[in-house]
C-alpha cells in the first residue's frame, strides 16, 4: 500500500505556529544554533517507496529566520502496492520566502538505491529581499550497489521572476549519457548549493573550480550556484561546507 503524507511548516518573528508532520515526515522543533527557529524533519518509518507521494511545505514569512535539517539520509526504495507494480515515487517540496525573511534548507542527502525509482521537485518562491540557502545532495547507490532511477527538478522564483530551473535524471531509467565524461564521470555523489539575496546585487559571486570536480557560478537574480560531483558523500559534503563557511563571512 503506498502512502500519501504532507508536512508542514510555517515560520514567523514569533516562532512556529503551524508545526506539523504525517506518515514518515515527523517534524521536530529543535535547538538553533543562531537566531531564529530550527525545525528538524525525522523519518519515522522506511520512503519514500514506490508509488508514495510525499510532500513538505514550508514558509517562511516576513522578517523571519528558519533553518531546516533533517536526521538521517533519505533512502529511496522500491516497492509495491497491493495491485501489483507500484509505479515511481514522488517526494515534492515547496518553499515560500518572504520579504526580509532568511531560509537554510539544509537536508540531508537522497540516497538512490538499487531498484528504486523516485520523481523530486523542489519549487521556491522567493520575496525580492529574501535570502536563501538551500543544499540539494544525491547519493547514487550505497555501498558497492548499482543507482536507482532518479529524477529532479530545482525550480526557483525570485520576486516573481526565474531564478533557476534546472532538471537532472540518473539511473537505468534516465537518458543515456548521465554516467559518462561530460555529467558525472563515474562519480556517485551529486550536489548543488544554491545561495540567494541581496548582498549579491553589490558583490556577486566570482565564477571559479573548487578543485577539480566543483565550480561555483554566478547567477542573474542575484545568486551563486555550487554544483559539485565526488566519489562520496563525505567528500561532496566538505567541498560545499568550505562554500558556505566562505560564505558566511561575506
Amino acid at each position: 500500500m503506498s502512502v500519501h503524507a504532507t508536512a508542514r511548516i510555517v515560520a514567523t518573528r514569533a516562532g512556529l505556529p503551524v508545526l506539523a508532520g504525517e506518515g514518515p515526515l515527523a517534524v521536530r522543533r529543535t535547538r538553533a544554533t543562531g537566531p531564529g527557529g530550527r525545525v528538524t524533519v525525522v523519518g519515522a518509518m522506511s520512503a519514500p517507496l514506490g508509488g508514495d507521494r510525499l510532500a513538505i511545505e514550508a514558509e517562511v514569512r516576513d522578517g523571519a529566520r528558519l533553518t531546516v535539517d533533517a536526521a538521517a539520509a533519505t533512502v529511496a526504495l522500491p516497492g509495491r502496492t497491493a495491485g501489483g507494480e507500484a509505479g515511481p515515487a514522488r517526494y515534492d517540496v515547496r518553499l515560500t520566502v518572504g520579504e526580509e525573511a532568511e531560509l537554510s534548507w539544509l537536508p540531508e542527502q537522497l540516497i538512490s538505491a538499487y531498484g528504486s525509482d523516485l520523481r523530486m521537485s523542489t519549487r521556491v518562491e522567493l520575496a525580492a529581499t529574501g535570502r536563501l540557502v538551500l543544499r540539494e545532495e544525491q547519493i547514487l547507490g550505497r555501498h558497492g550497489e548499482l543507482p536507482g532511477t532518479l529524477f529532479t527538478r530545482l525550480t526557483v522564483r525570485r520576486a516573481g521572476r526565474p531564478l533557476l530551473d534546472q532538471e537532472l535524471a540518473y539511473g537505468p531509467g534516465a537518458p543515456g549519457g548521465w554516467d559518462g565524461g561530460a555529467v558525472l564521470g563515474g562519480h556517485r555523489a551529486v550536489g548543488q548549493l544554491l545561495l540567494a539575496g541581496p548582498e549579491f546585487e553589490d558583490k556577486p559571486g566570482r565564477p571559479r573550480m573548487l578543485g577539480d570536480t566543483a565550480v561555483l557560478t554566478p547567477l542573474a537574480g542575484p545568486a551563486v550556484l555550487v554544483t559539485a560531483v565526488a566519489p562520496d558523500a563525505l567528500r561532496l559534503r566538505r567541498v560545499l561546507d568550505e562554500v558556505l563557511t566562505e560564505e558566511a563571512y561575506r
